[in-house]
């Protein structure tokens, strides 16, 4: 082997590190979210407490890879393919670090909340939100394990359903508190965790557009957003 295939090697192993610690951090976000959301429609105020405390191990992992692909951009001089690459890995990190900031919010508020809220009846309006973002969360993770171009394209899709299930469960929360006012402060609680949900989601979105442009260098964060705006008016 001579020293330009040593240096080669030694590259793509860098490469796949960095990959390797980024699917390690969205294992974390994963983990995360599912614990979080599962203390919020069971009422387990343990679980969210042990849940809220994991953030700071996304937070670290975040700070390694981001001074990883600094590294690698002043010493490697990547290419133009490499560089699209690690330009992606900082902003999924971001992404994920930022989901992780969401699902530490939805498990302070689970136990903060009474423990008579959840006889609420709109816990069964959650259900669906979560276990869609839970989907979602994970097909992004997977095609970015797998650089799955044309996957992650069909799970953009899917961002539309979480949006639409966010509308229709702030409508009930709304619904809810006009009739029962004495569970307003549990009741705004609950809207502030359906809202970090449906942030999960944009989040997991953006880990997909990151996707295509790792695979096919087309930046189509904003071009989607106005093709399905355009839709709407139509």
């Amino acid at each position: 082997m001579n020293t330009q295939d040593h240096i080669s090697k030694e590259y793509n192993d860098e490469l796949e590190q960095l990959r390797a610690k980024v699917l390690n951090m969205g294992g974390l976000v994963e983990d995360s979210f599912n614990d979080a959301t599962k203390a919020l429609l069971k009422g387990k105020v343990q679980l969210a407490r042990e849940a809220s405390k994991e953030d700071y191990k996304i937070n670290a992992l975040e700070v390694s890879i981001d001074e990883d692909c600094s590294n690698m951009i002043a010493l490697r001089q990547p290419a133009a393919s490499d560089l699209r690459n690690i330009f992606a890995v900082v902003k999924i990190v971001t992404d994920l670090e930022r989901m992780g900031d969401e699902s530490e919010k939805i498990a302070k508020f689970t136990a903060e909340l009474s423990t008579n809220s959840h006889s609420m009846k709109f816990y069964n309006s959650l259900k669906s939100l979560v276990q869609n973002t839970r989907e979602m969360l994970s097909a992004a993770l997977d095609c970015y394990a797998r650089l799955d171009a044309e996957k992650a394209l069909e799970v953009l899709e899917l961002d539309n359903e979480v949006d639409a299930e966010f509308i229709n469960v702030n409508r009930i929360l709304t619904t809810y508190l006009l009739e029962d006012i004495k569970n307003i402060e549990d009741t705004i609680k609950v809207m502030w965790c359906a809202r970090s949900i449906e942030r999960v989601g944009d989040h997991a979105k953006n880990i997909c557009e990151y996707v295509v442009y790792i695979v096919k260098g087309n930046d189509i964060r904003h071009v989607i957003d106005e093709e399905s705006r355009q839709g709407r008016e139509k």
